[in-house]
């Protein structure tokens, strides 16, 4: 049998002529002409090499064949129905499904951390999973499914990708308490002249703070460098280095925060979905509850 010519809607006349035992009453519970439904069973008697239903006065009698694929093909039919449910139907409450995030530490740390509070009660079977992706691999991803969201702060535009601006926030500097160079505050003179910890995905270069200050004709020193803006936190605590990282980071760590001494834009958070996946009611369930979440990301 050739798999690939089996039609779905062919097992679903069988099922309504088996039940009905006629064509005439299975075509009136279908909704369709009973040449329509002569013609798929005809089809389906080709497709599997059996007459499935011989003629007994008024009634169609099936044959062992069709006796013997009723069940399995009403229990498919039935796991396709139920399917088709579940995507037009979703509950959170009794819905089991993992959302897949390709995220940075910072949306990671910043959002998805209340964004798995925030589910604990009113999703209790949704799981969330995020790992690290490449943004040249993200469309890719999206389309077999294995990625549902692509969050980072820099934005790219794919004519199959969704997006959506869900955050701000702003560049401070951050040092030590009582550090012994800052009684006066963070002035340009001792920004440049501190060691930094950088946070950069590149391996060498400027990153975007340092391009931002070379307009001023000034240069920061740096001793450390790193992928990851949770490190910065622990390394300033432990000595008199200082670093540049979110505010909305910085604010909950036991350390001294500073304004930038210098202009410098606000860090955009965005979020990035298949076109495919955009009327999914799950998906829309879930882009719904990361809105909620990052309203208390913006108030804290």
């Amino acid at each position: 049998m050739n798999l690939n010519r089996i039609d779905l809607n062919l097992f679903a006349v069988f099922d309504a002529i088996y039940t009905a035992g006629s064509l005439t009453k299975a075509a009136e519970v279908l909704c369709i002409t009973q040449p329509a439904v002569s013609n798929s069973l005809a089809r389906l008697r080709d497709l599997l090499n059996d007459p499935l239903f011989v003629r007994t006065g008024h009634c169609m009698t099936p044959t062992p064949v069709a006796q013997n694929i009723i069940v399995p093909a009403r229990e498919a039919l039935a796991l396709l129905r139920k399917s088709i449910q579940q995507s037009q139907e979703f509950d959170p409450q009794t819905a089991e499904k993992t959302f897949h995030f390709a995220t940075k530490d910072l949306f990671e740390a910043g959002i998805l951390s209340r964004l798995a509070a925030h589910l604990e009660q009113k999703a209790p079977n949704i799981c969330l999973s995020n790992f690290e992706m490449d943004n040249t691999d993200v469309v890719a991803a999206m389309a077999s499914g294995g990625l549902d969201f692509y969050a980072d702060s820099s934005s790219f535009t794919h004519p199959q990708l969704c997006k959506q601006k869900i955050a701000q926030d702003r560049f401070v500097v951050i040092a030590r308490r009582n550090h012994p160079a800052l009684s006066q505050g963070m002035t340009m003179d001792a920004f440049c002249e501190l060691g930094h910890v950088c946070i950069s995905s590149r391996r060498t270069g400027p990153s975007t703070i340092d391009s931002y200050l070379a307009k001023y004709g000034r240069q920061r020193r740096i001793v450390m460098r790193s992928r990851n803006y949770l490190i910065s936190p622990s390394v300033v605590l432990k000595s008199n280095l200082i670093s540049c990282v979110p505010y909305h980071m910085a604010k909950h760590y036991d350390v001294a925060i500073f304004e930038m001494p210098f202009d410098l834009p606000c860090t955009e958070y965005f979020l990035y979905w298949h076109v495919s996946a955009d009327l999914d009611h799950a998906h829309l369930w879930m882009r719904e509850q990361i809105a909620e979440v990052v309203k208390v990301f913006k108030a804290d």
